[in-house]
């Protein structure tokens, strides 16, 4: 619970200094199809991330309506902001998330959230491959599991194509434009 509530915290601070900057926000939640509607990758991450032991067997485990799928209401976006649904790991995969970007002509991203390890760091390397500039707000961030969440973080730190930032210099380079 500590966790939770240092990294909704430190997202607070990010998204409000954003806003604050008129920096365009977009927010992303991970949203799962009916088993009935997945295809063979989803359903085969699934089974093994449910340890069923057939397809028929898993559950949906983020459908939209869920609870578990909605933002945190201390982030609830603005009218001025959008939410991109994604099934894939990364944001940028079959989404409108990069058509957005590129025709706003925004060349640097910034990204908090959960989880580290799973959808942060496909979505930082994405936009590297895609070739824009992700900022990794690391404080700003959780995982589920802390190995998976530091390896993630090291890996990132070891490409080099990404800036992790925490949310105090974040603030201040905000602040100084």
């Amino acid at each position: 619970m500590a966790e939770r509530e240092r990294v909704v915290s430190r997202a607070v601070e990010v998204v409000e200094a954003a806003r604050a900057a008129r920096v365009r926000t977009f927010f992303l939640r991970h949203v799962t199809l009916p088993p009935e509607l997945m295809g063979a990758s989803q359903l085969r991450m699934w089974r093994t991330w449910q340890r069923a032991e057939k397809a028929a067997e898993v559950v949906s485990p983020f459908p939209p309506a869920a609870p578990q799928t909605q933002i945190v209401p201390e982030l609830r976006p603005t009218d001025r902001e959008a939410v991109v649904e994604k099934v894939t790991m990364s944001a940028f995969e079959g989404t409108w998330l990069d058509i957005v970007l590129r025709d706003c002509g925004i060349t640097t991203v910034v990204v908090i959230g959960v989880a580290t390890e799973i959808g942060i760091e496909p979505t930082v390397r994405h936009a590297a491959d895609l070739g824009y500039v992700p900022v990794l707000v690391t404080d700003a961030c959780a995982g589920g599991d802390a190995e998976a969440t530091e390896r993630s973080l090291a890996a990132l730190r070891f490409a080099g194509d990404a800036l992790l930032t925490t949310t105090e210099e974040f603030r201040s380079v905000l602040a100084s434009r």
